[in-house]
């Protein structure tokens, strides 16, 4: 898949702020994890291929991200229920966030045309931002690969706590 354009912000600037319903319609800020860690994910679609191994290795290092104190949140621009059929059906233990609007896909820079086969369609980049406790980007992941982005993300963090 080619992504076309798009426009991240950069590393070390303060993560763009938003507040977005979670799976059970509570809703969440960012502001409200300063002095925390925070591993924000987009991803493209609910219970899609790519996205639900994402999820599920994610999930499946929890423990780690908990130990490392990293709070997890989802993003995509699926509607709450859908979320909630998502997270129930994969035992996910971290809150996805509904962008239903696309307001914050736009600040990150994570939504735009893509390109698949010859497609041209709109949609959301598989994006990670890890945010530091005083809110500013420590780290960009472009083109997620979700079967090791969970592994990468607990090094890099190991790695930054140590310096």
């Amino acid at each position: 898949m080619e992504k076309i354009t798009t426009m991240l912000p950069k590393n070390h600037s303060a993560a763009p702020l938003f507040t977005l319903p979670d799976q059970n319609g509570k809703e969440h800020a960012l502001a409200d994890y300063k002095g925390k860690w925070v591993l924000l994910y987009f991803y493209p679609k609910d219970d899609t291929p790519g996205c639900t191994k994402e999820a599920c290795t994610i999930r499946d290092s929890f423990p780690d991200f908990k130990k490392l104190k990293i709070t997890v949140l989802g993003v995509s621009v699926d509607s709450v229920k859908s979320h909630k059929k998502f997270e129930e059906k994969y035992e996910l233990p971290f809150t996805l966030l509904s962008d239903e609007t696309k307001k914050v896909v736009g600040a990150y820079g994570v939504w735009g045309k893509k390109k698949l086969m010859g497609h041209v369609y709109e949609g959301t980049f598989r994006t990670s931002f890890l945010i530091d406790p005083r809110g500013k980007i420590a780290k960009i992941y472009e083109d997620v690969n979700p079967v090791v982005h969970a592994a990468d993300v607990l090094s890099d963090l190991e790695e930054l706590a140590r310096s």
